[in-house]
């Protein structure tokens, strides 16, 4: 599976971060092939870099993860498109709860291994103050890589790892409380494609 740093574009001035709650592996694999195709048939909005998109490993989900220039560059898309470009999903896949979506910017990468592949994304969301975000970031067996998401406000930072496989991620984190674990899905950066050209990356899963 792709590693991390592979997804990132260094002109992204924001990440943005979204849970889509689906309830079944047929419903989120449909959700998120659904959105994909609409991606790759539109015109590639101004400010947007890539967009990827990640399948729990429980079936009940999907997570969003788009680069953008800026918030401004989103928010006036969000206005004028995000409607239209949701609407045949929710028409395919109806009932999908969101709970929001988490502006952030990627200030920090702790990488151990850079050199085997990723088995596994782990997805949390810990406070800046106090010992958890270190601790998420301590070596242990099976972690690969960190990579460390502020809110605006700072006060929070959503921490996407990259583990071996689940078992390793299990034995440091019994019960995976406070953790959301996903496999790639579809990868591709707005920035090198033509309008209308899907330009998946080598190595996502779909």
């Amino acid at each position: 599976m792709t590693r991390f740093l592979d997804l990132v574009r260094p002109a992204a001035g924001t990440a943005l971060i979204s849970e889509w709650l689906t309830g079944t592996a047929e419903r989120s694999r449909l959700a998120a092939d659904t959105m994909t195709a609409e991606w790759a048939a539109a015109r590639t909005p101004p400010g947007r870099l890539a967009q990827h998109v990640f399948l729990s490993t429980d079936g009940t989900g999907l997570l969003f993860y788009a680069q953008w220039t800026s918030d401004e560059d989103h928010l006036a898309w969000a206005r004028a498109h995000r409607a239209g470009t949701v609407s045949r999903v929710d028409t395919l896949v109806p009932g999908i709860e969101r709970p929001g979506l988490t502006r952030t910017r990627l200030t920090r990468s702790v990488v151990h291994d850079a050199d085997q592949p990723v088995g596994l994304y782990v997805v949390s969301t810990v406070a800046v103050d106090g010992d958890g975000l270190e601790a998420t970031l301590a070596p242990a067996p099976g972690l690969l890589a960190a990579h460390v998401h502020l809110t605006p406000d700072g006060e929070r930072a959503v921490v996407v790892a990259e583990w071996t496989d689940a078992a390793s991620h299990e034995a440091a984190a019994p019960g995976g409380v406070g953790h959301r674990r996903y496999t790639l899905h579809d990868a591709f950066e707005d920035d090198l494609r033509e309008p209308g050209d899907l330009k998946g990356i080598p190595g996502s899963e779909g």
